[in-house]
């Protein structure tokens, strides 16, 4: 029962995380721009330091998690971007933003190279929590446009970044209180493991493995330009196409809430799929599904464009779980919170470059060419991909688990 509260809170910080990276992008472009007379294009940037901070700090949090504690390291993480947030609120120039924005960036990092290991931790079958999980994520990332809408229409832009903050304070007290008082640790047990000895996982030569791993971090660089694209730029995307369909700030959120949380689902499926069928399969068809959408979304408006916008978000999310999974599979628990930190380093340090490339894309050319870049981006992503080597799971035992060296 402590594993399923503990599995639940880990899904709570994984919403959270992706919450309180995205508030700023709708109220910059809902509310700033008017009370602090800049454009969108001005706004955005100070978003970068959030992103950067998420990048940089990714691995000192995945190191420190496996030299000290993974669930000490969640307590830090609830508590401290909770506290960063309600700092946002109170910014009253684009700079104190953008230094808010760092700290909240800073405790960002700390999520997925000590979450998502946390959450495959002894498991047989790591599909179908990574992608329950990964639902939670993205709803995280559906709700920040919606809730910060409804904030900025009944009670300002402050209250989206408080009242967020201060709930993330309370689960963290609370997340200390049941896992990491002294005593607590020993108690959780993890479910669904395998028999003592016994994991599932992959035997690799070095020269396969590092075509993995090659691949893994061209996809996932490529990966986060096309996810953070869509999900910071979306609610700006409605504004401009949707007419009189989004008229208010909480309709455009809504509309986004919409996108955002159907696409969410689509990781239970890729989980799904991930755990019966070639994971290079699966991600062959996630990654040639995006590119069809983006080079269909040019020039739509309407309820054409919010048709679209639904499907290629349902593959954008449902890349996600798939990495994770592949990773899972050829990495050792020692030092498996260091090899995602790797991975998200590579993510959130283009995700931190993106924001200033949307806002010179948009600038200069609109939305549409935006579009026909991750397009192309898709495209790539596919072609590596066919060069990934089928792997299958095989169960050896623990000293037999780690790649070859």
């Amino acid at each position: 029962m402590q594993a399923r509260f503990h599995f639940a809170f880990l899904n709570i910080g994984h919403f959270l995380d992706h919450f309180f990276m995205l508030v700023f992008a709708t109220v910059a472009a809902l509310a700033l721009s008017r009370e602090w007379g800049m454009g969108y294009a001005e706004l955005i940037p100070y978003a970068t330091p959030g992103f950067v901070a998420f990048a940089l700090f990714t691995l000192p949090s995945g190191w420190l998690a496996d030299k000290w504690s993974r669930r000490h390291m969640m307590a830090v993480f609830f508590i401290g971007i909770g506290a960063s947030s309600v700092l946002a609120a109170l910014a009253s120039t684009p700079f104190q933003m953008g230094a808010s924005l760092f700290v909240v960036g800073l405790f960002a990092a700390i999520y997925h190279p000590v979450g998502i290991p946390l959450v495959i931790e002894g498991r047989d079958k790591t599909g179908i929590p990574i992608a329950l999980n990964g639902v939670f994520g993205n709803l995280g990332v559906a709700s920040a446009a919606l809730v910060t809408g409804l904030f900025i229409d009944f009670s300002g832009w402050r209250s989206a970044f408080i009242w967020p903050g201060i709930i993330s304070i309370i689960a963290g007290m609370i997340y200390f209180w049941m896992f990491c008082r002294p005593g607590a640790l020993e108690k959780i047990e993890c479910v669904g493991t395998n028999k003592p000895g016994a994991k599932a996982s992959i035997v690799l030569e070095k020269q396969v493995l590092f075509r993995v791993f090659s691949i893994v971090f061209f996809s996932t660089a490529l990966g986060g330009l096309i996810y953070q694209s869509t999900t910071f730029s979306l609610p700006k995307v409605f504004e401009e196409r949707l007419g009189d369909m989004a008229v208010s700030a909480s309709s455009i959120g809504g509309y986004a809430f919409l996108v955002f949380a159907l696409a969410a689902f689509s990781q239970l499926v890729i989980g799904f799929l991930l755990d019966r069928y070639s994971l290079r399969y699966v991600f062959l068809l996630v990654s040639a599904l995006q590119a069809v959408f983006f080079a269909a979304i040019p020039g739509l408006t309407g309820v054409a464009a919010l048709v679209v916008a639904t499907a290629f978000m349902l593959f954008v999310f449902g890349q996600i779980p798939i990495n994770d999974v592949l990773l899972g599979r050829v990495t050792r628990n020692e030092w498996r919170s260091r090899v995602f930190a790797s991975r998200y380093i590579v993510t959130f340090s283009v995700t931190a470059l993106a924001v200033p490339f949307i806002a010179w894309v948009h600038a200069n050319w609109g939305f549409d060419r935006l579009f026909v870049i991750l397009a192309i981006s898709a495209a790539a992503i596919f072609i590596a991909v066919s060069m990934l080597p089928h792997l299958r799971p095989q169960v050896v035992s623990a000293k037999q688990s780690a790649p070859a060296e």
